[in-house]
């Protein structure tokens, strides 16, 4: 065992009276459910089910998202299966919330907050829920829930992992830790042949790489009845639209609105917050331009304007009313990017700005497929923009190679699925 890891060990129960205190402070600015900082101490909040249970942890939204059609083909080939997913946000539980119930999911999933990487925290999280096998998905690791996991026999598979090369090079300085913690994991299923090389390296072993899981997401739900009446209310207006958008990056989405304005007769900009809670700051930040806020209850503005869609869960919504979209934390330092492919498989023409870090294989995969344009700034995003809606033709070809890019994995959360319930059996734990 690493001497760094067991230093870290001690340093985080040194830490746990400072962390209680840090999660109370957390609940109060609406980062934490209030009734359930149990949970954040390994606490559970519901019994553990009876028979086979598999956990899997996704951290937030995009990777909860991900994940949901691996729990619809746990159940659909083991309808006896009981599904664990913890998350460490609160949009991701709200969000879990109402997609189990959509999935029809609520008899065989439930959520639970990831424990704190406090050991005892997470011994007593393990010990009440005794998963048979666990699959985190992405990018977390956590030396403590790893060695809980390695200490119970419970195999671990880091499914649609990512590391980047800025990670990358931090564990390369770390190379004891970094193999003491991939000891734990089962196997590694990478996004990219880049991220099963850089396991690789680093000491991982089962090393894979059997594409993007988020490019076999479903479609975004939608509700039927706001979407036919919005749809009818935005008949013959041209609409674009700016998703998971960040402060920084209100400027450069009103100085691309202003520049298109004038073109664009009854042209209607709509911004979705990355937060909603900014709604009302957006709106500050546009002075002199028409704007509405959903989250106010408000429509459209009836002219040129702007439309603040600072709601929790309708980008479903919001893509099928804008069939031109460009991608938020993308335009302005520090950027990183947010995910295009929910944008891209409901048809809709996409740009990013340069800043798409996070999302580098799959902008190029979509930029090689001509799905995603790539914009450098305001001027840029006008332009492309302008384009769009004055072809509609390329428009709608833009949209079609989307949906076509986005079918290539559709097999991919099956395969997922059999494998963690192949591991979660009785013979695979030999």
């Amino acid at each position: 065992m690493s001497g760094l890891r067991v230093a870290y060990g001690v340093a985080m129960r040194l830490a746990a009276p400072m962390l209680r205190i840090g999660l109370r402070v957390r609940a109060r600015r609406g980062k934490e459910v209030s009734d359930r900082l149990g949970e954040r101490r390994g606490i559970a909040s519901a019994p553990c089910p009876p028979g086979v249970l598999v956990w899997l942890h996704a951290a937030s939204v995009g990777e909860t998202v991900s994940v949901l059609p691996v729990l619809v083909e746990i159940v659909r080939r083991d309808p006896a299966a009981q599904v664990l997913l913890t998350s460490g946000t609160v949009t991701s539980e709200r969000l879990l919330a109402r997609r189990i119930t959509e999935l029809g999911l609520q008899l065989h999933v439930r959520h639970q907050f990831l424990p704190l990487d406090v050991p005892n925290w997470v011994a007593r999280f393990l010990d009440h829920w005794r998963p048979r096998v666990a699959g985190f998905v992405e990018s977390e690791l956590w030396p403590n829930l790893l060695a809980g996991c390695r200490a119970r026999a419970v195999p671990l598979v880091l499914i649609n992992a990512r590391l980047s090369a800025r990670s990358f090079a931090r564990w390369r300085r770390l190379p004891g830790v970094a193999r003491d913690m991939l000891e734990a994991v089962h196997g590694v299923r990478a996004q990219s042949a880049a991220d099963a090389a850089r396991f690789v390296a680093l000491g991982a072993r089962d090393v894979c790489a059997p594409g993007n899981l988020k490019f076999a997401a479903p479609a975004l739900p939608v509700d039927a009845a706001e979407l036919e009446r919005w749809r009818g209310a935005l008949a013959g207006r041209k609409v674009w639209l700016a998703a998971s958008v960040h402060p920084d990056e209100v400027a450069v989405i009103g100085d691309a609105h202003a520049a298109l304005a004038a073109a664009h007769p009854g042209l209607l900009t709509i911004i979705v917050p990355r937060h909603p809670e900014r709604g009302a700051e957006f709106a500050a930040r546009l002075g002199g331009v028409a704007v509405t806020r959903r989250g106010a209850g408000e429509g459209p503005p009836a002219g040129v304007g702007v439309w603040i869609a600072d709601t929790l869960g309708e980008l479903g919504l919001f893509y099928r009313l804008a069939p031109v979209v460009v991608m938020g934390r993308s335009l302005a330092a520090p950027g990183g990017g947010q995910n295009p492919l929910e944008a891209a498989r409901l048809g809709c023409a996409v740009a990013a700005g340069p800043l798409m870090e996070n999302f580098t294989e799959v902008a190029a995969t979509l930029e090689a497929a001509g799905a995603l344009a790539r914009v450098a700034d305001a001027a840029g995003l006008a332009a492309w923009v302008d384009g769009m809606l004055r072809d509609p033709g390329l428009m709608a070809r833009m949209g079609q190679a989307g949906r076509v890019a986005c079918d290539r994995l559709d097999t991919l959360p099956g395969e997922i699925a059999a494998e963690l319930l192949a591991l979660a059996a009785p013979e695979g734990l030999g």
